[in-house]
Parts: C-alpha cells; sequence; structure tokens
C-alpha cells in the first residue's frame, strides 16, 4: 500500500512537472540562422528559463503548435531588398508557410533588428512586415516599445506611437542591446505566465 502510494505521488509531480513546461515553455522562432540575428537570439534566451531555440529555416509553421509562447527574431536588409527573389533570407521562405495558421490563444513577442544609418527610411521594416502576418494568425502580440531614444525617418513598425516589438541596431548601437533587451524581457515576461 505505502508503495503504491509513492508510485502516485512520484506520477502526480510528473504530470504537474510537465503541466507547467508546456504552460510557460517559450519558443524563440530566429532567422537567419547566421550573424546579429542569431547572436541576439541566444541573448535574450540566456535570460530566459525553459526556452527553445529554433531556426525558422528548419521547421514548418507546425512547429508553434508546441508552445502557448513564442518569440520571433527577425532582420530587415531594407525595403528595396525584403521583397525581392532573395533566397538567402530565412523568413523569406518561413512566411508563406504562415498564411491561414491559427495561432488564436497564444502570446506572440517580436524582436527585428536594423540599421537606423543606412535604412533610417526602412528602419526595422521586417518586424512590421512580420506584425501584420502574425496578426492574422489570431495570436495576441506583446512587447510593443517606445520609441524613446531610436532615431529613424521612417518603419513600418512604428504603429500608432510604438514599435509592435523590440528594434535593435547591432551595426551601431551594439553597446545598448542587452540593456534593451532587459528592459523589453520585463515587458513580455509576465504576459508569457
Amino acid at each position: 500500500m505505502v508503495t503504491h502510494l509513492i508510485f502516485d505521488l512520484h506520477a502526480l509531480s510528473q504530470v504537474s512537472s510537465l503541466y507547467t513546461e508546456n504552460m510557460t515553455k517559450i519558443g524563440l522562432f530566429y532567422g537567419p540562422q547566421e550573424g546579429n540575428v542569431e547572436k541576439v537570439a541566444k541573448l535574450v534566451a540566456s535570460k530566459i528559463e525553459n526556452v527553445d531555440l529554433v531556426k525558422v529555416k528548419e521547421v514548418d509553421a507546425n512547429a508553434f503548435d508546441a508552445y502557448d509562447n513564442i518569440i520571433l527574431g527577425i532582420s530587415t536588409l531594407g525595403k528595396h531588398t525584403w521583397a525581392s527573389d532573395n533566397e538567402g533570407n530565412d523568413w523569406d521562405q518561413f512566411l508563406p508557410k504562415m498564411n491561414g495558421i491559427d495561432l488564436k490563444g497564444k502570446k506572440v513577442a517580436i524582436f527585428g533588428l536594423g540599421d537606423h544609418i543606412a535604412y533610417a527610411d526602412f528602419f526595422v521594416d521586417a518586424m512590421g512586415e512580420l506584425f501584420e502576418v502574425v496578426k492574422k494568425t489570431g495570436a495576441t502580440v506583446v512587447g510593443s516599445v517606445s520609441d524613446e531614444g531610436y532615431e529613424f525617418n521612417e518603419s513600418r513598425a512604428f504603429i500608432d506611437g510604438k514599435f509592435v516589438g523590440l528594434p535593435v541596431d547591432e551595426d551601431f548601437e551594439e553597446d545598448m542591446t542587452e540593456e534593451r533587451v532587459d528592459n523589453w524581457l520585463k515587458i513580455i515576461l509576465p504576459e508569457m505566465k
């Protein structure tokens, strides 16, 4: 009888742990898989418990099914190249896979890399493009950021007085990245419980 009770408590503990893990696990999907986006994705992941780093180049959109909380990382090449047939951009390959998927009930946060000097007129535009796609999935987008401390002319990611996610400029403001990530995580993590 005592052995049976110990087994039941152990099983209950495993189920409880699994439930908690599934509820708090975050999928951090990013691309391209090399360079500054990966660097920032790894920085974000190093500050979060229970996160999976996922390269969008290696998965289909059904990979989102495993997570209630999702972070997406993308880079902007500039508007003139974003819409081109650039097969080197992992998101160019992945975004069409998101058409028609249902992410209702999921929380999604986005960070985008951009260059506020060379691309001041298109600063983190890809983050805005990704935001539009995510909105159509029914997900709740969290983590908007004030433009305070940013210099840019225009951005498709700047909507209703805020960025739709976290802008990062590793080219000219690398020294500000960690602080920006820390402040952003204070916004998104309470939403992703």
